[in-house]
């Protein structure tokens, strides 16, 4: 008999599945740089009825490739002209889409998940709009939780901000701001070589309040100086809930060729 993969044995052992995104509905909130998300039913039950009385029902979806809970291709910011690696952003779009770097590109991931709970480590259930999470807030909740930021992590950023989802004006923070990761937050991640971060607001990164269309450092330096993908809109309040400092990160970017952005499902794998 061929032996069992262990990984399929643990699998049978039991591991529970814990949602770390959003759900995706017409109206969610979005920011104003892309298209919002749209949804409805292009065929209902009874447009076509078959012989034998079956029926189906069918939507369509609109969306841009930055809403909801997603993740950042690495084609998606640009430093002077060049992409991750050098690549000139003007011929790598040139078609329509990205000749390199694009969504298509994004690995799968199954890896370990750290969460930084940077709103606990603060005694509050959301950090205040605008806050700027350092360096210093990210090595305190490391130690908090009582591990360390390896390489290949993915690192996802507590801020509470999620608990304000469902009030779109006050979650995409114009008057308030909108806490997230600085610079120096984001140059210790890349020195501990991670493989992806995200956070639970619509920009991973610090919105200063009425900053409108802000200067976006923290994208330069993980996605075109690093070549660290970012994932934005999380919902990161059970695992905090659940105390689960690490856990297994699940997540499948859909091959979208060309792409800046994927939608994306991420989940956590634990067991028990």
């Amino acid at each position: 008999m061929t032996p069992r993969d262990p990984l399929v044995e643990l699998v049978r052992g039991g591991v529970r599945l814990i949602e770390l995104g959003q759900p995706f509905f017409t109206g969610m909130p979005c920011s104003p740089n892309h298209p919002g998300f749209r949804m409805t039913l292009a065929r209902r039950h009874g447009d076509m009825v078959r012989a034998d009385g079956g029926s189906a029902a069918a939507e369509i979806i609109v969306t841009g490739g930055h809403v909801g809970t997603h993740i950042d291709a690495l084609s998606h910011v640009s430093q002077d002209g060049l992409l991750h690696g050098g690549i000139d952003a003007a011929r790598a779009q040139r078609g329509g889409g990205f000749s390199s770097h694009g969504a298509e590109q994004l690995p799968g991931f199954l890896c370990r998940g750290v969460l930084l709970d940077i709103a606990a480590l603060h005694g509050t259930d959301i950090l205040p709009g605008g806050y700027e999470i350092t360096d210093t807030d990210l090595a305190a909740a490391a130690d908090r939780a009582g591990i360390t930021v390896e390489p290949g992590d993915a690192v996802l950023l507590r801020t509470g901000w999620a608990r304000r989802f469902d009030d779109a004006a006050t979650y995409l923070g114009a008057a308030s701001g909108v806490p997230g990761a600085g610079v120096a937050a984001a140059r210790w991640l890349a020195e501990r070589g991670i493989r992806a971060t995200g956070a639970d607001t619509t920009a991973y990164e610090r919105l200063a309040p009425g900053a409108g269309h802000s200067l976006l450092p923290v994208h330069r330096i993980l996605l075109v100086e690093s070549g660290i993908p970012i994932l934005e809109h999380l919902a990161l309040e059970e695992i905090a809930r659940q105390a689960l400092p690490e856990f297994v990160f699940v997540l499948a970017p859909l091959r979208i060729v060309g792409g800046t952005g994927s939608p994306v499902r991420p989940l956590a794998a634990v067991t028990g």
